[in-house]
């Protein structure tokens, strides 16, 4: 993957304004704080300054397996590298990134067709986050399929289910990711 992306920027803030200007970065970390805020669900906003799309996913996967290293299943493996995630990654559209971000923030993994928040909210955000990164963003995900009969994704984690959005554009790199046990 070329695109570029940096360091994690560990602040969470509102949307703001810097000398009559969207602070991006803060509606960024304030939009991406909003999808990832369901149990399970875990975000995080990086700079361009160095690294990789797959590093930024590496970064937040580290993070949920650390907060939910409880539920994992005894002896479960999964991918232990930037290099091992960014093989399960596929790149896809902004519209499908929509509709992913949407579907993280607010469907469950492990049970489908349980809600768990507004998918309406959950909608304008993730259209907001794609707008943000503007049209020359790069959208990737491990989700193949997430039909009712055929729900398939390429494990980045170690936990039995999961499925991941990133996308990078302008200054930022974006992540989105859930993970369950059944």
């Amino acid at each position: 993957m070329p695109a570029r992306c940096g360091t994690a920027v560990a602040r969470s803030a509102l949307a703001g304004w810097n000398n009559g200007s969207v602070d991006v970065a803060a509606e960024l970390h304030a939009l991406i704080g909003s999808l990832s805020r369901e149990e399970g669900v875990f975000g995080g906003v990086v700079d361009q300054a160095g690294g990789s799309v797959a590093e930024a996913v590496h970064q937040v996967v580290t993070k949920a397996e650390d907060v939910w290293k409880d539920y994992a299943v005894e002896g479960a493996v999964g991918p232990d590298t930037p290099a091992e995630v960014e093989d399960a990654l596929s790149q896809i559209d902004g519209e499908r990134a929509v509709e992913l971000l949407a579907y993280l923030a607010t469907d469950d993994l492990v049970f489908p067709g349980t809600r768990r928040r507004d998918r309406a909210h959950a909608h304008r955000a993730a259209e907001r986050v794609v707008r943000l990164l503007g049209q020359q963003s790069v959208w990737y995900t491990n989700i193949n399929d997430l039909s009712p009969r055929a729900r398939a994704w390429d494990r980045v984690t170690r936990h039995t289910f999961d499925g991941v959005v990133a996308g990078t554009g302008g200054s930022y790199t974006v992540v989105l990711l859930q993970v369950g046990e059944d």
